[in-house]
């Protein structure tokens, strides 16, 4: 039962949108409309501001860094199913920014 707990909250850290977040709250723009439409940190880079980009990198990083460490300590046995549910929520989000729908792609 304890995977299934890691598995989905890492799931769900790895899929929070912080260029997008950023993005909205300091500059009042939707990143969508900028540059190649990308909600990363290389798009967040393209705004203009410095700053924005490289802290969309930071919080980008740690999103996955921060399950994968907590669960290594705690539950080792479990390190892979955290660093793959991690990875597959960054790439594969629970809700798509583009229309804010569940993507179909993973379903295809």
């Amino acid at each position: 039962m304890e995977y299934l707990l890691i598995a989905l909250v890492s799931y769900v850290l790895g899929s929070i949108p912080f260029g997008f977040i950023l993005t909205k709250i300091f500059l009042k723009k939707d990143i969508r409309n900028i540059g190649s439409g990308n909600i990363g940190a290389t798009n967040a880079l393209r705004t203009g501001n410095k700053a924005l980009g490289y802290t969309t990198l930071a919080l980008d990083i740690a999103k996955a860094v921060i399950p994968v460490l907590f669960v290594k300590f705690n539950y080792p046995e479990y390190v892979f199913i955290a660093s793959l549910s991690a990875f597959l929520g960054h790439v594969f989000p629970a809700v798509s920014y583009t229309h804010l729908t569940l993507p179909t792609t993973p379903y295809v």
